[in-house]
């Protein structure tokens, strides 16, 4: 008698009913509804706007060191620049009106009002001066700086003095005539795209400003000193000086707003429309093409 086989049995778990919810047949299909509406108007969506700078939508943090920063603090700074421009002036030719009544007063005495209009000029054009010089320069130094560090990361060389560097050769007299032309001469050569190696060239408009910033050093010195003669001559000639010492303060407020708009244009993209668009008329003087081996009528492609 031979023994029995066991039994072998498959143990297969499966859900009890109910665990799950059973999917629903839909026999029939949505049908379109139109359009959604709502009872109020929807308080999302993208800006109507047009494409801008990305900083210009509102909500967005605007980066220091960028190029639309740069394009911000250089508008200010030629703002500022430009108005210190026509305060000196106006002082230039109130020092002028001042010293034709000087020259009259030889011959007559003059009018209680209009010397006092003519110290009230005088007064005013300087007082605003000496503000719009400081506001101008603390501009100006800022966007130096911000221009720096920007036109390092786009050319991938830095300038070759450090921001601290560059102000103590702002801040000491007689350094300040010559490190600041150096200072922009490298910032413009950064700017316009030429190798690190190459030794910087400043452009004519730079070379002019640098002249009138020498200038203006000297000039300031040179009033500094002729204030100390008390002669009544001397004084009638410290008003043409001042006069001079204004018109110099002029040139370079107007020139550095210049040489400021310059940078920013080369730092700022080219604009595609701003490009002339240019074909090719005719080639003349041209080498011929080589000539192409002839292909067998058989052989592939």
């Amino acid at each position: 008698m031979q023994p029995l086989q066991p039994m072998r049995v498959d143990w297969v778990a499966t859900p009890p009913p109910g665990a799950y919810p059973q999917p629903q047949n839909r026999s029939q299909r949505l049908s379109y509804g139109g359009p959604p509406n709502y009872p109020v108007p929807p308080r999302w969506g993208f800006p109507l706007l047009a494409w801008r700078w990305p900083t210009a939508v509102p909500g967005t943090v605007e980066q220091a060191d960028s190029v639309d920063g740069v394009r911000r603090l250089g508008r200010t700074a030629q703002n500022s620049l430009w108005l210190l421009g026509f305060v000196a002036l106006w002082g230039a030719f109130s020092e002028i009106w001042r010293y034709v009544l000087v020259a009259m007063s030889r011959y007559g005495a003059l009018s209680p009002g209009v010397v006092s209009a003519s110290d009230a000029l005088v007064v005013s054009s300087s007082a605003i001066a000496i503000t719009g010089c400081a506001l101008a320069l603390i501009l100006t130094l800022l966007w130096v700086r911000r221009a720096r560090n920007v036109a390092a990361t786009l050319v991938g060389y830095g300038p070759s003095r450090s921001d601290r560097a560059a102000l103590i050769g702002l801040v000491v007299p007689g350094m300040n005539l010559v490190v600041p032309g150096s200072v922009l001469a490298e910032l413009e050569h950064a700017v316009a795209r030429r190798p690190a190696g190459e030794r910087p060239r400043p452009s004519k408009l730079l070379r002019w400003w640098w002249g009138l910033w020498v200038g203006s050093g000297l000039m300031f010195v040179i009033a500094v000193l002729w204030s100390f003669r008390d002669s009544t001559q001397a004084l009638a000639d410290g008003v043409l000086l001042h006069a001079l010492a204004d018109f110099v303060l002029a040139g370079v407020a107007v020139t550095t707003a210049l040489v400021v708009r310059r940078i920013t244009t080369l730092l700022l993209p080219v604009d595609a429309a701003s490009v002339r668009l240019m074909r090719v008329v005719e080639v003349k003087d041209a080498p011929e093409p080589p000539l192409r081996s002839v292909r067998a009528s058989g052989s592939p492609r």
